[in-house]
């Protein structure tokens, strides 16, 4: 029998990256296909993100899209349906090392996310010494390392979680901030309209502040101008769309070329 190279689960480029505030881009994957991860996987990415919040993925599904990454260079990462630590127990035990998760508003739900992602005494996730997260039980010394090769990033949505910002980050095991346009303006009374003046320019607060606290941030755009203003304001990690709207954009576009 030929032993996994084990020494991989405690290779966090994303985290490494972040602690470095390097420049990363990423994509965000809703499709709930195998295939489609894999394609994407290849594309040169730095991240891909498997949404269970507002998408159809689950554990099932997520299983075959994290199978269908292996050889790739690019790192999986999933956002739970919600700040939960069951949901985020099971997303662990399957492999993913990598989360983002959303709503978060104070200091005690920050502490609750890091609760969620640690074995005891620094945490309460449960312990489960065959799960597919440590290679069935191959990975040596895995239940001992791999609370410090976790990487956590919380999103912020909320003028709210706006003004807390500093506790958030204040927590011992929150490795960066998030941001989440949409709900960021429904907040602000600008429901589905990111591009609102008073929008940016609140990403552009947030953005300098979390500068000041050396707090890696990162956001979703909506495409390269999107990103690149994003990236020129300060933030770091950046989803430059997604799978759906990557197929919707070509396939709209093909299909009106032969249009009248």
């Amino acid at each position: 029998m030929t032993i996994p190279n084990t020494e991989a689960a405690f290779d966090n480029k994303f985290k490494q990256s972040l602690q470095a505030r390097e420049i990363q881009t990423g994509l965000w994957s809703s499709l709930a296909s195998n295939i489609v991860a894999e394609i994407v996987s290849f594309a040169g990415f730095d991240w891909i993100l498997f949404d269970t919040e507002h998408a159809p993925n689950d554990i099932t599904t997520l299983i075959p899209q994290l199978q269908a990454m292996t050889g790739s260079d690019t790192t999986p990462m999933v956002r739970p349906m919600w700040n939960d630590q069951v949901l985020i127990k099971r997303l662990l035990d399957i492999g993913f090392h990598n989360f983002i998760v959303p709503f978060v508003q104070t200091r005690e739900e920050a502490e609750y996310a890091v609760s969620a992602v640690r074995y005891p005494p620094h945490g309460r996730r449960g312990v489960s010494v065959g799960a597919r997260g440590s290679c069935y039980g191959y990975t040596k010394d895995y239940w001992q390392k791999i609370d410090a090769n976790i990487g956590l990033v919380v999103q912020v949505e909320t003028l709210e979680a706006v003004s807390n910002i500093a506790s958030i980050y204040d927590v011992d095991g929150i490795d960066g901030i998030f941001v989440g346009p949409s709900d960021l303006a429904a907040s602000m009374g600008h429901l589905a309209n990111t591009a609102h003046p008073e929008v940016q320019e609140k990403m552009s607060e947030i953005a300098k502040f979390c500068d000041k606290l050396g707090a890696p941030l990162g956001t979703l755009a909506t495409g390269e101008a999107d990103a690149r203003r994003y990236m020129d304001m300060g933030y770091q990690f950046v989803g430059l769309g997604s799978d759906s709207g990557l197929i919707k954009k070509a396939s709209r576009e093909l299909a009106q070329q032969f249009k009248n």
